[in-house]
C-alpha cells in the first residue's frame, strides 16, 4: 500500500532563500499504529530518526494541524505536514561579539538590518563573522544558560546574499519559527527590494516568470529556466522608480524566494544588477565606452563595489499576537551614493 505523498522539497539542482519548505503525507487506510519518527524515517530518503525527533521537538511536524512528539503513533488517514530545514549541513555556531543593527525585538523574534558583506550563517569557508555568530553572542548575553550546542540555529527561516543589504527576521522560539516558516512557504511574507539595474527598461512595470536553479555547468551560479525544465518556480514583480538613462532604479517584489532570484531574473530580461560580479553587472553594459564615461562608471563601481540590491521592506504576521508587522530600512550609504551620482550624471546630460 502507498501513502499519498506530496513533496515540495527542492531537487539537488536547486536552492532557496527560504530555508524551510514542506511536504505532506496522508496515511494509507491500512496503516498499523507506529511511532511517527520510525514511520517517517522509513519513508523519507536521507532522513534519520534523530533529525526527525529534533524537528518534532521544534514543532516542525504536524499531524492534522497539531504539532506532535516523536512517540505519537500514526493512524489511518492522518495528514502529516513536515517543514524541512534546507539550511546547509550543521556547522557549530560559535558566539562572537559584534555590532548588530536590531530594528525590532520581542520575546518571539528579532528583525535585523544586515549590512552588505556579512554572510548570514556559517558554512564552508565562512565559519566566523556571520550574522548568526553575532546573534548567538547577543542571545547568550541575555540568557547565560544557552550553550553553544543548543543555541537556536533553527531561528533562521530565510536569508539574503552576503553582498545584499537589508532586513531579516529571526525566530527566538519554536512556535515563532514554525509560524514564520509557514508564512514564508505560503509566500504571504511581504518583501520589497530596491535594485539599480543596467539599461532603460522598456516598461514601467512587469512580472518575470522563470524557474531559477543552479547553472548546469558552473555550480556557484544560478540560471533562469523559462521552460521550467530545471530549478523551482520563481516570480518577481518589478516597478520602475527612477530612470537615469543607462541605469534604472527599480523596486522588486518577491512572490517566491529563490537563491539569487532578483539577480538572475534581471539578468534574464537583459538588465543585470549594477556592479554584480556574478551576473555580468560589473562591467559597462549600456553606454558608449569612451574615456570620460568609463571613468565615471569605474568611480561608481568603486563607490558601490557589490550588487546594488537592498532588502528594504519586510512584512509578516506576528506569530503570537497576530498583528501585521511592517518594517522599512533606509538605503545604505554605498547605494544611496551611487544612485545620487547617476542622478546627477543623467541630469547633466539633459
Amino acid at each position: 500500500m502507498q501513502d499519498e505523498l506530496d513533496r515540495n522539497i527542492p531537487d539537488s539542482n536547486d536552492s532557496s532563500d527560504e530555508l524551510y519548505e514542506r511536504f505532506t503525507i496522508t496515511i494509507d487506510k491500512g496503516q498499523e499504529p507506529l511511532r511517527i519518527d520510525k514511520f517517517l524515517a522509513n519513508r523519507i530518503e536521507g532522513a534519520t530518526r534523530n533529525k526527525l525527533q529534533q524537528a518534532m521537538n521544534h514543532g516542525m511536524v504536524l499531524v492534522n494541524g497539531v504539532p506532535v512528539k516523536p512517540n505519537y503513533k500514526v493512524k489511518p488517514q492522518d495528514h502529516i505536514v513536515i517543514y524541512s530545514d534546507l539550511s546547509p549541513d550543521e556547522t557549530d555556531v560559535v558566539p562572537e561579539k559584534m555590532d548588530l543593527n536590531i530594528v525590532y525585538e520581542d520575546a518571539d523574534l528579532m528583525v535585523i538590518n544586515k549590512p552588505a558583506g556579512m554572510v548570514v550563517h556559517p558554512g564552508s569557508g565562512n565559519y566566523s563573522g556571520t550574522l548568526l555568530n553575532g546573534v548567538s553572542y547577543y542571545l547568550q548575553q541575555q540568557n547565560p544558560n544557552l550553550t553553544e550546542d543548543i543555541l537556536p540555529r533553527f531561528g533562521l527561516v530565510h536569508r539574503i546574499d552576503k553582498n545584499t543589504s537589508g532586513l531579516l527576521v529571526l525566530a527566538k522560539t519554536d512556535k515563532a519559527m514554525r509560524v514564520l516558516a509557514k508564512q514564508f512557504f505560503d509566500h504571504s511574507v511581504k518583501r520589497k527590494y530596491l535594485a539599480l539595474v543596467w539599461g532603460d527598461l522598456e516598461k514601467d512595470s512587469g512580472t518575470i516568470i522563470a524557474h531559477v536553479g543552479r547553472h548546469l555547468r558552473f555550480r556557484k551560479l544560478f540560471e533562469a529556466y523559462p521552460e521550467g525544465d530545471h530549478g523551482k518556480d520563481a516570480i518577481t514583480h518589478y516597478n520602475v522608480i527612477e530612470r537615469f538613462g543607462y541605469v534604472t532604479l527599480v523596486q522588486c517584489v518577491l512572490e517566491t524566494g529563490r537563491t539569487h532570484q532578483i539577480r538572475v531574473h534581471m539578468k534574464y530580461i537583459g538588465h543585470p544588477l549594477f556592479s554584480d560580479d556574478f551576473y555580468g553587472g560589473d562591467k559597462i553594459v549600456k553606454g558608449t565606452i569612451y574615456t570620460r564615461y568609463k571613468q565615471f562608471v569605474d568611480n561608481c563601481f568603486a563607490l558601490c563595489p557589490r550588487q546594488a540590491l537592498h532588502a528594504k521592506t519586510l512584512g509578516f504576521v506576528h506569530p503570537s499576537t497576530g498583528e501585521e508587522m511592517h518594517f522599512e530600512s533606509e538605503l545604505p550609504k554605498d547605494m544611496e551614493g551611487v544612485i545620487d551620482k547617476w542622478r546627477k550624471y543623467s541630469t547633466s546630460r539633459q
